[in-house]
């Protein structure tokens, strides 16, 4: 599934609300944009058997009570088995078109970020995506799209009031 048909199913799959699939498509440009920055339309997702996503708390060596809560997001099934340190049958790997996994993103309020591995093979070098960064470019997308001036169209008569 390409981009587009990506962010088509978010839209068409988001609730009936009234204002999530304009949300949605609102977002879609910043979605898009940071989807095609990565080398993958799908990664695989570390999931439990009830379908939450595997969050995976890290500590940073100098500093152990400074700490994030990452997931991570693997080029492979096989990358993603090979990550699990023990085969647990409680966890299923995935795969989830990258466009869903920036947008569920937003919605993992204990999330820091997701590290995106791009190399099959390659565990150690991945592209970490930082939720703040995230939200903070989509709030700016969201004031640009709300805040354009609208278009009329030019052939309603200029005395209509």
């Amino acid at each position: 599934m390409d981009l587009a048909q990506q962010i088509q199913a978010l839209i068409d799959n988001a609730p009936s609300d009234g204002t999530t699939p304009q949300m949605v498509e609102a977002i879609a440009p910043v979605l898009t944009l940071l989807a095609s920055q990565l080398k993958h339309e799908e990664y695989h997702i570390l999931q439990t058997l009830d379908r939450g996503w595997v969050v995976t708390t890290l500590s940073n060596r100098a500093q152990p009570e400074v700490e994030k809560n990452v997931i991570y997001a693997f080029p492979t099934l096989k990358d993603a088995a090979d990550f699990q340190s023990g085969w647990d049958p409680q966890i299923i790997a995935v795969p989830v078109p990258v466009t869903h996994i920036l947008f569920q993103m937003l919605a993992l309020d204990t999330v820091n970020s997701t590290v995106f591995f791009d190399t099959p093979g390659n565990l150690a070098a991945g592209t970490e995506v930082r939720r703040d960064d995230l939200q903070r470019l989509i709030q700016t997308q969201l004031q640009q799209t709300w805040s354009a001036p609208r278009s009329y169209p030019s052939n309603l008569p200029p005395n209509l009031a």
